[in-house]
């Protein structure tokens, strides 16, 4: 997806170039720009002034530049044109204007104008330009990623039941509403539709947040996407196409990364300024030379030393080469930076919104509590529990069947669609069941029971023979991270807020364990994205944290939008940083990297621009009254010399 991506803040000064285009016009512009400082005459440093000799080389270098300021230049000259019609002139403006004078202004000297070309002065520039915005698109993602992940949450299939009863395999898009599919255990539901036959448990977190697996039964919505579970469902389709829930998403996903701030980045403001003063200094110098009585040709020489002196080859670099370091500093640290701007916007973070499951907790159901009646005991209880659910796929199963070892001789296992599980253990019939089994049943709930089922407490019964042996509570498991995490955050000043899809007993449970103070609960897909809205209408600069589909519109309209690793494809795709070790202390570090990079940037722009405070002047001849003045060759070696620094400093950015 490389060759496509292009950065979302930026956009609209790329347009119509990919990674690919810069990749290869700068390669195919290198290779060019040898032959041109081979031949080119007034280089700094070099004996003679020229590398080779040639006749008629003004001409072969005429037609050289020309190949690369229109072949090399074109992306700048075509960004020029963008930036002028909104009326803001940054970096493509800045090129453009260096390149274009160096291109004119040298073809004039070969054909006979007085003056010095500046051929490698142009070739160069082009490469170093090209370089760095490739440097620069290749540092973010394609945001359609983030679209195109989420259809890869549905099936490719649908089993259609026919009016005869016989199922058979088609296209989802050939579903239409009123159809009949069947949900065999373990399939992903087709379609959004309602329950016809059958019941089972569905996991719904990727798509509501929800970390509960949801009972269904007859009469009960499924959506597409979700994972069915245990149970054989028979659903009738109620929604398709663009009206599915996660269509819903997806549109949802596509107008947070549409309203996103246009912020420009700091070398766009530094361009548009240095814009501002290379012309302004050109055009001062070349009336201030004329009405001093100098020729023209002179004039127009400083001049154009002026306004090419102005677009140091390092501002091109100072961004870039500052986001590749600090992109393979945050890597090693299991930070994945997918947006630049991100980066700038992250310093400035002083909330940060954590959805709850997959990202506060682990997502997946552990043992909270036991509790054994009679003569069993704890041990006992989970033992018989568990040799009952290690043949069940439930999640509820799998978490208890974790967490003993079972030495039992288990025969006879069966499932209780929707109520639980039974089977023999060592001879004694041993049922795992729901509260709506014992209702069933007529078998009264034990005193203290009730507690159980505070928070997003899931109670299962252990029966021996019919008889109650005990309850077994769940709960969605805490990251141990987490609370380290949060405690980090509010150290350095940055509130820390919950949101989640579960209700508001679970919030409650969960905020009170980590100490978070704000929560909100029961917020549904598009309610999370309108709850980011709110928390930055109150001034703030938010960092969203998620994990699933639900999160993806939230992640997106964000100023920092941040993704647990181990999510969905979706909720990478549309971050911009993901957490590669699905580590929430990670938080804390991305907000130290985006300090400590943004502090290097500043570095790196003053290197990067401080030198025209002496150069400029020196080019414009302020000091020619003393036998000062700059060259366009030294200029050129400045300007060099300026690049190298540049890039050393970048290179000693480092995280405490």
């Amino acid at each position: 997806m490389e060759d496509h991506s292009q950065h979302s803040e930026h956009g609209g000064r790329h347009t119509g170039h990919s990674v690919a285009d810069f990749r290869r016009r700068f390669w195919i512009s290198l290779v060019v720009t040898v032959p041109v400082i081979l031949i080119s005459p007034n280089l700094p440093l070099v004996p003679g002034g020229q590398i080779v000799s040639l006749p008629g080389s003004g001409w072969i270098l005429l037609a050289l530049a020309t190949f690369l300021y229109i072949f090399g230049g074109k992306p700048f000259l075509l960004g020029m044109v963008r930036e002028l019609r909104a009326r803001t002139p940054g970096m493509m403006t800045l090129v453009a204007v260096a390149i274009s004078v160096a291109y004119f202004y040298s073809s004039a000297t070969v054909l006979g104008a007085p003056g010095m070309p500046f051929f490698w002065e142009l070739a160069t520039l082009v490469d170093v330009m090209l370089l760095g915005h490739w440097i620069e698109m290749r540092s973010v993602g394609d945001a359609s990623k983030a679209l195109e992940s989420l259809a890869k949450l549905m099936p490719a299939e649908a089993h259609l039941r026919d009016a005869d009863g016989t199922t058979r395999d088609v296209a989802l898009e050939s579903l239409a509403v009123g159809d009949t599919v069947l949900v065999r255990p373990g399939d992903k539901v087709p379609a959004d539709g309602d329950v016809l036959e059958g019941a089972s448990s569905v996991d719904e977190s990727m798509l509501t947040g929800e970390s509960v697996p949801v009972s269904k039964a007859v009469g009960d919505e499924v959506i597409g996407g979700a994972v069915n579970g245990e149970g054989m469902l028979v659903v009738t389709v109620r929604r398709t196409g663009a009206e599915s829930f996660l269509s819903q998403v997806v549109d949802l996903v596509r107008e947070a990364q549409a309203s996103k701030s246009k912020t420009q980045d700091l070398a766009d403001r530094a361009a548009m300024w240095l814009t501002f003063v290379a012309l302004g200094g050109g055009t001062i110098t070349l009336v201030a030379w004329m009405a001093l009585a100098r020729p023209f040709s002179y004039a127009m020489e400083r001049a154009v030393t002026v306004m090419v002196i102005a677009c140091p080859h390092a501002l091109g670099l100072a961004i870039p080469l500052v986001v590749a370091v600090s992109t393979a500093l945050g890597a090693r640290s299991g930070l994945l930076v997918r947006d630049r701007a991100a980066f700038e916007r992250a310093r400035l973070i002083n909330a940060v919104i954590f959805d709850k499951t997959g990202t506060l907790t682990e997502g997946r159901f552990g043992v909270a509590e036991v509790l054994p009646l009679g003569d069993a005991t704890r041990e006992e209880l989970l033992g018989l529990a568990a040799s009952v659910e290690q043949y069940s796929e439930h999640p509820i199963a799998r978490a208890i069947a974790s967490e003993a070892s079972i030495s039992a001789s288990v025969t006879d296992f069966a499932a209780i669609p929707g109520k639980g599980a039974r089977a023999s253990v060592d001879g004694r019939e041993i049922a795992v069941v729901s509260p709506g089994y014992l209702a069933e049943a007529g078998i009264p709930q034990p005193d203290g029971a009730s507690e159980f089922f505070s928070g997003d407490r899931t109670v299962v019964f252990v029966l021996r023979d019919d008889e109650l042996l005990g309850a077994i509570s769940l709960s969605d498991v805490v990251r141990p991270e987490s609370v380290g995490a949060i405690r980090h955050l509010r150290e350095m000043g940055v509130e820390s807020i919950m949101l989640t899809g579960d209700n508001e007993a679970v919030a409650a449970r969960v905020a009170a364990q980590l100490g978070i103070k704000r929560y909100f609960a029961g917020v549904l897909p598009a309610e999370k994205a309108a709850t980011v809205e709110r928390v930055r209408a109150e001034g703030k600069v938010v960092a969203m944290v998620g994990d699933g589909v639900n999160d993806a519109p939230a992640l997106a309209s964000a100023d920092v939008g941040i993704a647990i690793g181990a999510g969905t494809d979706v909720a990478v795709a549309t971050a911009d940083v993901v957490l590669v070790r699905s580590d929430p202390a990670d938080v804390v570090a991305i907000i130290e990297l985006s300090r400590a990079t943004y502090g290097k940037m500043q570095q790196n722009l003053a290197w990067a621009t401080g030198y025209n405070v002496i150069a400029i002047p020196l080019a414009a001849g302020v000091l020619a009254g003393v036998g000062i003045v700059l060259s366009p060759a030294v200029g050129g070696l400045l300007m060099s010399a300026s690049t190298v620094i540049v890039a050393i400093n970048a290179r000693t950015l480092h995280v405490s």
